[in-house]
């Protein structure tokens, strides 16, 4: 048995909440992480359940290894055209760094995007305290077709560092993967809100 001291003990639970958190946040704007292990061209994983009128592909759900040039799908054919294109660019200069990226989440329609919500309310209480996760469809960019999540971490922090090269920067300050066209190409990128 290993025996932990108070400091470490502390330490400890520090580390648990922060993956606690960091876990949910990526469920919450990425979409329902156990869809991305379904293969491509699978009903991402709620094949069974398209009579329940679960969101799926056509809500904006996306296959696991999508790329911004996945336009038949209504998740990046959907964005905005002028962030679907620097998507696109960022992709294109990632590949040639040998990073390789997806579109974890692009455009989402209202229904999948009152799921997220609902689950979120179901997880924390509460609108107020769910509101600190997942934005409400009224006020979601996914839903406007003006926000992305991009994955692997590794990409995530290619587009930190060099998103600005193409308009795109990180919006939220506890989303290292939700980035949107806020900057012109080269320009910096505002100060990111974090959310209350």
């Amino acid at each position: 048995m290993i025996e932990t001291t108070p400091r470490r003990s502390t330490a400890l639970a520090g580390l648990v909440i922060v993956a606690a958190v960091t876990s949910f946040g990526l469920t919450a704007c990425s979409a329902d992480r156990t869809d991305a292990a379904a293969p491509p061209g699978t009903s991402h994983g709620r094949s069974s359940s398209a009579g329940k009128g679960l969101p799926g592909a056509a809500d904006g759900k996306l296959p696991a290894g999508t790329s911004a040039f996945d336009t038949d799908l209504p998740g990046i054919g959907k964005l905005d055209p002028e962030l679907r294109k620097a998507v696109q660019q960022a992709e294109k200069a990632m590949k040639a760094d040998g990073i390789p990226m997806q579109v974890t989440t692009g455009w989402r329609s209202k229904k999948y995007q009152i799921e997220l919500m609902d689950k979120a309310i179901k997880q924390y209480g509460s609108r107020e305290k769910a509101k600190k996760y997942v934005a409400d469809p009224d006020e979601s960019h996914h839903v406007t077709g003006h926000a992305v999540d991009i994955g692997p971490t590794n990409a995530d922090d290619w587009l930190i560092r060099k998103g600005n090269r193409y308009g795109l920067c990180q919006t939220y300050s506890n989303e290292i993967w939700h980035f949107e066209l806020v900057t012109t190409p080269g320009g910096d990128c505002p100060p990111m809100t974090t959310p209350s």
